[in-house]
């Protein structure tokens, strides 16, 4: 018998809300977070931004110096640990690990700093000192240790849009292995702050349009075409169930089972057989059958060929099933935030074991038929009978694919 592991705190920041009920009460009400950004070389595109206040947990000259992923990170991981209840003076920190999963790190600093650069002749003298700290891979996990006096283990999980939910599976597995007692952990993402991603996006013709930015993000719409960049993160604090029974916490829900594989095909073009893989893994670890799960959270990136094949996998992976759960997805109100993508919206899932809710999609106004599922696709909140098995799938460039299913307590 393995331990049970379970989320105790949850703290995010989306474009469209800075706590969990917030988050939760825009995605049941269809209020989006996308506007129109000014994006460096690109002009106005429609973007993901958040509006936390950094200063919460950070005075300015560390928010100065540090980066915009490390003060996501920060924050989030600050909002989980009160959420929690956690006192970090009458804790262990070197028996507390800061597990991030992120899409990539270095970019906005790096552009940011040639830039300015630039403005000066490209005098090297006006090159910042903090470039390198700044830019290291593990910089939002180290930011947020020096932040909060943990001296336990800290990692980036670096896994593209599959990241958050890496980070979350890392600080599982580190619990089992019993490295640490408590975990930190789910992903962040700054990447509206880099023109780069932007320009990768509409070079490929994956950027997405529209003259209104609020109708722009619509996965699975026949009237899709492209992402919607966003930053964003949510952090988990995870912990055994007896660790958290001991100290009376709350519990949102158990974290059942998961999986990860790798597509070993193409850098950008996702594979239906694989996901599929993934998917069917991560229910076996669960030791749960396809008939238990009750919502599944779709990846959904808005892209034509990304939920062509991610709706293929899933027609095939219930083809069989006796029963199929009810599908929705979240990019539709805050666009793609890469590397919190998985673990964000999984989050605004998490209250539909309380109220057996499934919060709708947005802006999917005409379902692509290559796009259809076995089961019923919500457009409208949705009332079930019960909510016990949440599945989770994400999957990031390189074929990287994750899944979690979380399991009501």
């Amino acid at each position: 018998m393995r331990e049970r592991i379970v989320i105790t705190g949850i703290g995010l920041t989306a474009p469209n809300g800075n706590d969990l009920q917030e988050f939760r009460h825009n995605l049941m009400h269809g209020i989006s977070g996308i506007a129109h950004h000014d994006i460096r070389y690109i002009g106005k595109a429609p973007a993901g931004m958040c509006n936390f206040d950094a200063t919460k947990y950070q005075n300015r000259r560390d928010i100065r110096n540090g980066t915009r992923a490390g003060s996501i990170s920060i924050y989030c991981s600050s909002e989980a640990l009160n959420d929690a209840g956690i006192d970090l003076n009458s804790s262990n920190p070197a028996r507390m690990g800061v597990f991030i999963g992120t899409t990539e790190h270095g970019n906005v600093e790096t552009e940011n700093e040639i830039y300015n650069v630039s403005q000066f002749d490209y005098d090297l003298k006006y090159w910042s000192h903090h470039h390198n700290p700044r830019t290291v891979a593990n910089n939002p996990a180290g930011e947020t240790t020096i932040n909060l006096g943990i001296t336990g283990p800290h990692c980036c999980i670096g896994a593209a849009c599959a990241a958050g939910n890496c980070g979350v599976i890392y600080g599982v597995q580190q619990l089992l292995l019993g490295e640490v007692d408590l975990a930190i952990a789910g992903g962040v993402s700054e990447s509206t702050g880099t023109f780069g991603i932007f320009a990768g996006f509409q070079s490929q013709g994956a950027l997405a349009t529209n003259e209104d930015p609020t109708k722009a993000s619509r996965p699975m719409d026949v009237d899709r075409n492209g992402i919607v960049i966003a930053e964003g993160g949510a952090i988990f604090i995870l912990e055994r169930l007896s660790d958290a029974q001991k100290r009376g916490a709350k519990i949102y829900a158990e974290i059942a089972g998961y999986a990860m594989n790798s597509d070993a095909t193409n850098p950008v073009l996702p594979n239906a057989e694989r996901q599929q893989e993934c998917f069917i893994k991560g229910i076996s670890h669960a030791g749960i059958t396809l008939e238990d799960i009750d919502i599944v959270n779709t990846h959904a990136t808005g892209t034509k060929m990304g939920d062509e094949q991610e709706c293929l996998a899933l027609r095939n992976t219930f083809a069989n099933a006796t029963s199929v759960p009810t599908f929705n997805n979240t990019k539709g109100f805050i666009g793609h935030t890469m590397g919190a993508a998985g673990v964000l919206e999984l989050a605004g899932n998490l209250p539909a074991f309380e109220d057996n809710i499934v919060h709708p999609c947005l802006n999917l106004d005409k379902l692509d038929s290559a796009c259809e599922l076995p089961g019923e696709i919500a457009t409208q909140p949705l009332q079930r009978d019960k909510v016990e098995y949440i599945a989770n799938s994400s999957f990031g460039m390189l074929g990287n694919n994750s899944m979690l299913v979380v399991k009501k307590y």
